[in-house]
C-alpha cells in the first residue's frame, strides 16, 4: 500500500518536470514539488468506493461515470489552481465539472464554496462558471455542455447577494449591497465566461445578453 501510494504521487508530480544547474537549486526544486503536492490535496474525493455520497439535498446519490468531489473553494481556486489542473489533470477536471452539475441538480445552483455536500456561501460571485468555460475551450468536454450552460444561467440569475440590483442598475450600489465594487467586478468577469461558452455552443441570444452584462464593470468608473 505504501509503495502504490508513493507511485501514485510520483506519477502526479512527474507531470511537470523541472531542473536547474543553479547553486542551491535542490532546495528550490523541493519547494516547487511541495507546492505541486499541495495543489492536489483539494478538491478531494467525496464519493465512496461504490460511488455513493450524500448530496446537497441530504439524500444518498450515486455518481455514475465520474467521481464526486468536494471542497470547492472556488473564489480561492478559479484564478490559478483550476487552470493549472486543466493542463495536468484532465480526468479530474471532468470529474470536478460533473460534480458541479450534480450539486446544481441537488441544490439549485452551482457551487460557490461547497464543503461535504453543504453550501457554505463563503466569499462572492459564482466562480464555478469560469472553471467550466476554461475547461471547455481547452477541449476538456467530458460533461454535458448544454446542461452546464443552463446551470450557469440559473446560478447567475439567482436572486441573492445583490444580483437583483446588479441586473437592475448595471452595477451594485454601495448603499444596497456590501462588497459592491468587488461583486460588480467579479459578476462581470463571470458573465463574460458565460458569454464565451454560449458563443462556443452557438447560443447567440445568451451570448448577447451576457456579453452586455460583462461590460457592467465600466459603470463603476466616473468618466
Amino acid at each position: 500500500l505504501k509503495r502504490s501510494t508513493s507511485e501514485a504521487w510520483n506519477e502526479f508530480l512527474s507531470r511537470i518536470e523541472v531542473s536547474s544547474s543553479l547553486k542551491g537549486s535542490e532546495e528550490l526544486i523541493r519547494t516547487f514539488y511541495t507546492a505541486l503536492y499541495h495543489s492536489a490535496i483539494h478538491p478531494s474525493l467525496y464519493s465512496d468506493v461504490n460511488g455513493e455520497y450524500r448530496g446537497m439535498d441530504r439524500k444518498v446519490h450515486k455518481a455514475d461515470g465520474y467521481d464526486r468531489y468536494t471542497v470547492f473553494s472556488l473564489w480561492d481556486t478559479f484564478r490559478a489552481l483550476h487552470p493549472l489542473l486543466t493542463i495536468i489533470d484532465e480526468k479530474r477536471t471532468n470529474d470536478f465539472i460533473n460534480s458541479f452539475l450534480a450539486i446544481y441538480r441537488e441544490g439549485g445552483k452551482l457551487p460557490i464554496w461547497e464543503l461535504s455536500g453543504c453550501e457554505t456561501d463563503c466569499m462572492i460571485a459564482y466562480h464555478s462558471v469560469p472553471v467550466i468555460t476554461d475547461s471547455y475551450v481547452k477541449g476538456i468536454r467530458g460533461f454535458d455542455a448544454n446542461a452546464a450552460l443552463e446551470a450557469m444561467i440559473a446560478s447567475s440569475d439567482k436572486s441573492e447577494y445583490g444580483k437583483e440590483f446588479y441586473l437592475q442598475y448595471g452595477y451594485l450600489p454601495a448603499e444596497m449591497e456590501h462588497e459592491s465594487v468587488s461583486k460588480t467586478l467579479e459578476y462581470s468577469y463571470d458573465d463574460f465566461t458565460i458569454a464565451t461558452l454560449a458563443k462556443e455552443l452557438g447560443s447567440r441570444e445568451v451570448y448577447n445578453r451576457y456579453i452586455t452584462r460583462a461590460q457592467y464593470y465600466k459603470n463603476l468608473f466616473d468618466p
